[in-house]
């Protein structure tokens, strides 16, 4: 898993023009603006232009190392509006970032639902159904985050017309259900089977120690797809142990302020600061770490494109490296992280809270490989 790898001119010239796809020729196609780094400060925040096809206004937030797995986008329903019908083949989970309203989701076959939906919850959109959602304020705009599947099947048939105007049915994803978007659930391990969280902010957690200081964590499936997400949280003056894994994490802060650490490997960490509703994306293979330094515990929601795991199941990012994973020990991190946690800690008046997730972890850290 390589960092910034760049070569000459001379050798990239004799791969240029396999770097365009069909989906940035689509994403071109839809007029928008592109946000291309990996860090934004605040999804509320970020400008957006008309966008003719939907009705509503938007940008594309597309770091180059996820173009090729999932992409996101914010967009804006107008006050007392709506968005124009729309399917899709490929999938979408939604984060409501600002406003309420209401979605209609239907398919061929004439099975309708109509749920509504207000600042802080989270749903995904069923494979290939038609859905279209409305403002349900006259006041104010509404607003989304959004991160889908497009970019690998827009890339896989290069047909536009193919992706938004199939018709079929995917049954076993939605047939109408009359209970498919209440607030009711399937608990199985960490794992939550449901197709719509009402309130991510504060919804009950479960204890994950093998992640370090005592935080809360539980994972989704949505609309029985395949996209991953999941939730964390950590209490005052801890931090999460830093890990790796594949493209296409989108991470977005719930509640709570902090920083992020990220780096590739063999180099420096760089931070982010971030309050509530910045994304950090992490590039491929880069170590990232996760911080509370606030007043009060910090949440942030993760769509993510896949999750690399063991023969067990067990993800990758959750297996210390020193039997073969990607996440770093708290006794193997660097002196820097400690000393600048303090020091972040300090401008609230905070003290670190870690000493116990410390020795705990020591319990069960296997031993350095020889």
């Amino acid at each position: 898993m390589a960092g910034n790898a760049i070569v000459s001119d001379e050798l990239a010239s004799k791969f240029a023009t396999e770097k365009s796809t069909p989906y940035e020729a689509w994403v071109k196609a839809e007029g928008l603006d592109i946000i291309s780094g990996h860090y934004v400060r605040n999804l509320r925040h970020v400008e957006l232009k008309p966008w003719a096809r939907r009705g509503g206004h938007g940008v594309f937030i597309n770091h180059e190392g996820s173009r090729t797995s999932n992409d996101c986008y914010v967009c804006e329903i107008p006050m007392g509006g709506k968005l124009a019908p729309q399917r899709q083949l490929f999938e979408e989970m939604i984060l409501i970032l600002e406003g309420r309203g209401s979605t209609t989701v239907w398919n061929d076959a004439g099975q309708s639902i109509t749920f509504e939906w207000k600042a802080g919850a989270i749903f995904a959109v069923p494979l290939n159904t038609w859905h279209q959602h409305f403002n349900g304020s006259g006041r104010e705009p509404a607003r989304y985050v959004g991160v889908t599947f497009c970019p690998q099947v827009m890339n896989m048939f290069g047909e536009v017309d193919f992706v938004f105007n199939s018709k079929h049915d995917f049954k076993n994803r939605f047939n109408g259900e009359p209970d498919y978007f209440t607030n009711a659930g399937e608990q199985d391990g960490f794992l939550l089977r449901t197709n719509f969280v009402p309130d991510a902010v504060n919804l009950p957690l479960m204890s994950a120690k093998e992640r370090g200081a005592g935080g809360g964590h539980i994972r989704f499936n949505m609309a029985r797809g395949a996209m991953a997400s999941h939730i964390s949280q950590f209490p005052v003056g801890t931090y999460k142990k830093g890990h790796r894994h594949g493209p296409g994490a989108h991470v977005i802060v719930l509640s709570g302020e902090g920083y992020s650490l990220m780096w590739p490997e063999n180099e420096e960490p760089k931070r982010y600061d971030w309050e509530i509703g910045t994304l950090i994306v992490p590039p491929n293979g880069w170590f990232h770490q996760h911080f509370n330094s606030g007043t009060a515990p910090a949440r942030y929601l993760a769509f993510k494109h896949s999750t690399p795991r063991n023969a067990q199941g067990v993800p990758m990012s959750w297996i210390s490296r020193r039997i073969g994973g990607n996440q770093i020990d708290y006794a193997d991190e660097s002196n820097t992280v400690r000393s600048m946690f303090s020091d972040a800690l300090a401008r609230h008046g905070l003290e670190p809270k870690m000493d116990s997730a410390y020795e705990a972890e020591l319990e069960t850290l296997p031993p350095l490989p020889a």
